[in-house]
């Protein structure tokens, strides 16, 4: 069992720039599919990056091109670093892993193993 915990929320203006943080524990993450989703209030969770065990990453059309998720797999980090905030990125923003073959964006939210969340917010 893998434990999650975020870090780096916080409040930003249009257009500015955050990087959330999370950090694994407990069991080996080698070979896991890792990721992040978010949730606003009243919306559905959305899952909005991952990255396989290979390394290869996938984003939600919503964030592509503005986000960047990477892994340090010596030191059991998981980054998203979020360019160019909007409003609608505002909600609580969660990690995950999980064993997955084919690792997705999409697939996060279904992932039973994730951390606390932090809160983002763009005004």
């Amino acid at each position: 069992h893998v434990q999650l915990v975020e870090s780096g929320g916080g409040s930003v203006q249009a257009g500015g720039s955050l990087r959330v943080s999370c950090a694994l524990s407990g069991d080996t993450t080698e070979g896991l599919c890792m990721g992040w989703f978010r949730q606003a209030p009243g919306k559905e969770r959305e899952g909005i990056a991952s990255i396989s065990k290979d390394d290869v990453p996938t984003y939600a059309t919503s964030v592509e091109g503005r986000f960047r998720i990477s892994k340090d797999t010596a030191k059991n980090t998981l980054d998203l670093q979020m360019d160019n905030l909007q409003p609608e990125d505002t909600a609580m923003y969660y990690c995950a892993a999980g064993e997955l073959i084919m690792c997705s964006a999409f697939a996060m939210p279904s992932f039973a193993n994730r951390g606390q969340g932090t809160q983002v917010t763009v005004s």
